[in-house]
């Protein structure tokens, strides 16, 4: 009687302890650098089971840098030149780090280290886990591309016109040298890394040279960062063209007319053959990636500097209006919208999101980063809610003020 009694104790013990490991959550997988990956898909296939609160994070000046993720920390730069961790589930601070210029680059996470530019000029290394700089690396001028890390290289793009490969201990390995400033973020696609120029040129090198492979000239410059699917890059140009680009010799596939300078980057869906894409005329497109077809255009919004993310059947993105857009990628209407300054308080929204779960995580140039739940289709009440109250109640307070002024007025008359 006692075995059995000691046996349906374990029995039961141990079924408690299997429910309670099936009920630990399956986090979303990371977004580990700028549009997720080294194609620059921007499309995370992932559970969506990670739904904390949502939340605003202030630094001191505009975000323009696009956050990454790891672990639930989410890393990022701003204008006020620091680099941030802040925890993803309490949008509360872990650490900061004071780089000496503005920081537009994203970060891309690597095991343990976090890379990124800074206008300062210095490519740094950090620990993720407390902002420690490992070791930085000079270039000739500011940074505003964003690296990408293949095996134990790191490959970025420096205003004087250089593309740097480093190794991830912080020595030089090549540069080559482009015809202007380069703020596109590099692409590496098995052993070639392609990126944009501002000498209006898209081009295509040897990733353990630098040997140039082939170039290919657009009508403007390329600060648009490329995107590849199967045997094709895509990037936009400041002549208002998508571009579709042979990977082996750079051959023109196709081009698509979107009007005005495209500083956004592609977005692609590989499982519909759809590629979405914002210009500074406010017009966003859906195009088919065999052959530039449009599927959907939609038109009249700020422009959009920001590079959309997929979430589930929704397309994510920012607007110089102030909004986050998040439309259905089928048909490009509207499916919800969040403007955290109310439409009277509007600050750009330059920086592309990321998605995590059911989460939006969005920076401003307004200096907020913003967490939004797109099961609620909701975001935080801003600070600019209670700015925008308060000026509501002095407006208020006036009126009655000059009111009850006037009545005193007609009873001495």
């Amino acid at each position: 009687m006692n075995v059995n009694k000691k046996f349906l104790i374990g029995f039961l013990a141990m079924c408690l302890m299997l429910a309670q490991i099936s009920m630990v959550p399956v986090f979303a997988a990371d977004w580990p650098m700028f549009h997720l990956n080294e194609q620059r898909t921007g499309n995370l296939e992932q559970s969506a089971d990670f739904t904390p609160t949502s939340w605003y994070f202030q630094t001191g000046e505009s975000i323009k840098s696009s956050p990454a993720i790891m672990n639930e920390v989410i890393y990022f730069g701003s204008s006020d030149g620091y680099v941030y961790a802040v925890n993803l589930e309490q949008g509360t601070q872990l650490w900061s780090y004071k780089t000496e210029g503005a920081v537009i680059s994203s970060p891309v996470l690597v095991n343990e280290t976090l890379y990124i530019g800074s206008m300062d000029g210095y490519l740094y290394a950090q620990d993720t886990k407390n902002g420690e700089v490992e070791w930085k690396y000079k270039t000739g001028n500011s940074i505003e591309s964003s690296p990408t890390v293949d095996g134990d290289t790191i490959y970025v793009g420096s205003n004087d016109g250089r593309l740097y490969a480093i190794s991830t201990n912080g020595s030089l390995l090549w540069e080559f040298e482009s015809g202007n400033a380069i703020k596109s973020s590099p692409i590496v696609n098995g052993s070639i890394v392609y990126f944009g120029s501002d000498d209006g040129k898209v081009y295509a090198l040897d990733a353990e040279t630098g040997e140039k492979k082939w170039e290919y000239t657009t009508g403007d410059k390329v600060q648009s960062s490329p995107s590849i699917l199967n045997e094709t890059l895509y990037v936009g140009s400041n002549d208002g063209k998508i571009y579709a680009l042979n990977l082996e010799d750079g051959a023109l596939s196709w081009n698509y007319e979107m009007g005005k300078p495209i500083k956004s980057s592609p977005t692609i869906d590989s499982a519909d053959n759809s590629l979405f894409i914002g210009a500074d005329n406010g017009k966003v497109a859906c195009v088919d990636t065999r052959n530039g077809t449009e599927k959907w255009v939609v038109e009249g919004l700020g422009a959009v500097k920001s590079t959309a993310a997929l979430l589930d059947n929704k397309i994510v993105f920012g607007s110089d209006d102030g909004t986050v857009y998040i439309l259905n990628k089928y048909t490009g209407k509207e499916e919800w919208t969040y403007n955290p300054g109310y439409y009277l308080m509007n600050a750009p929204l330059e920086s592309s999101p990321v998605v995590y779960g059911n989460m939006i995580y969005i920076g401003g140039n307004d200096g907020y980063l913003y967490a939004l739940k797109n099961d609620k289709e909701s975001g935080p009440i801003s600070i600019f809610a209670y700015y925008i109250g308060g000026a509501i109640v002095v407006i208020l307070a006036l009126l009655v003020g000059l009111r009850a002024i006037r009545g005193r007025k007609k009873k001495e008359e």
